[in-house]
């Protein structure tokens, strides 16, 4: 059975077991808006595999690291503002791309540097 990394699949419970926290950590991790997983007709709680990722690093972060949800929170703000502007610097890097292939007159082409971030925590 194959599912989408974003596709709700988890209930609750299967999520706290295979992660080994109580459920009531994740309903906490809901209502401080650090997850939002999606909701059955029923109100019941599914899990995605994005979901259970977010999830694991923010147990690395409050376990490992030591740090309050509200830290978490700051660091997952930043992780996504990062993400958001490492997408506007790739559209942009293929519209210079697409200049640069445009002007082959130039002497001098662009010069492409590739910047990326990755959160590493040690520790699992």
């Amino acid at each position: 059975m194959h599912h989408e990394y974003e596709e709700p699949v988890y209930l609750i419970s299967v999520v706290a077991k295979v992660l080994t926290i109580h459920p009531q950590t994740l309903r906490q991790y809901e209502r401080e808006g650090l997850v939002r997983p999606s909701r059955t007709d029923g109100k019941m709680r599914l899990y995605s595999q994005k979901d259970i990722d977010k999830i694991k690093m923010i147990l690395r972060l409050t376990r490992d690291l030591r740090v309050n949800l509200a830290g978490v929170d700051i660091v997952m703000q930043l992780k996504e503002k990062i993400d958001e502007y490492e997408e506007i610097i790739e559209s942009l890097r293929l519209e210079v791309s697409g200049l640069s292939k445009q002007n082959t007159k130039t002497k001098n082409p662009l010069v492409k540097h590739k910047n990326s971030y990755e959160i590493i925590l040690f520790g699992e």
